[in-house]
């Protein structure tokens, strides 16, 4: 697959999954139905989800460490910032054959742009929040919370290929 397909399907991917609502009960509901996966997947992950303002959901399972909390925090801040996956501005930023800093103004103590880092976009609303999850490799980390927001919302499983 080419970049140019992985980013289009990236782009259907976060159209589909979008929530009718989002508050601090979704926000604990979709990361406890991540952190069961997780757990029984055995993955040693930290789950994050934030607000631009503050943290709605925070979860370490065993085997993950601060430098995944780190990156879930930076993953978060490019989903926050650019309204689109953190996986997917990594590989526009590719194909474009941009860097992430200076030219894409995203220094790297703040910001990742790897997979891991999902929009929480509501209906007629937009991006509201993110959600981070690092500790498995990158496309792992972004597949683990689109899997379980498309459970979430009852919609087929939009695989990447």
């Amino acid at each position: 697959m080419t970049d140019t397909a992985l980013i289009e399907a990236l782009m259907q991917q976060e159209q589909a999954l979008v929530l009718p609502s989002f508050d601090e009960i979704s926000a604990y509901d979709i990361g406890s139905a991540i952190r069961a996966e997780a757990f029984a997947r055995k993955a040693p992950v930290v789950i994050d989800i934030r607000t631009p303002s503050r943290r709605l959901y925070f979860a370490a399972l065993p085997g993950s460490c601060a430098d995944n909390e780190d990156w879930a925090r930076r993953k978060a801040n490019v989903v926050l910032r650019c309204h689109a996956s953190s996986l997917r501005m990594g590989l526009q930023l590719d194909h474009q054959q941009r860097s992430q800093w200076p030219d894409a103004a995203l220094d790297h103590k703040d910001y990742a742009v790897h997979g891991g880092g999902v929009p929480v976009r509501v209906a007629g609303v937009g991006v509201v929040a993110a959600i981070a999850v690092s500790g498995l490799p990158s496309r792992q980390d972004h597949d683990l919370i689109t899997g379980v927001l498309a459970a979430h919302l009852g919609v087929k499983a939009l695989a990447l290929p």
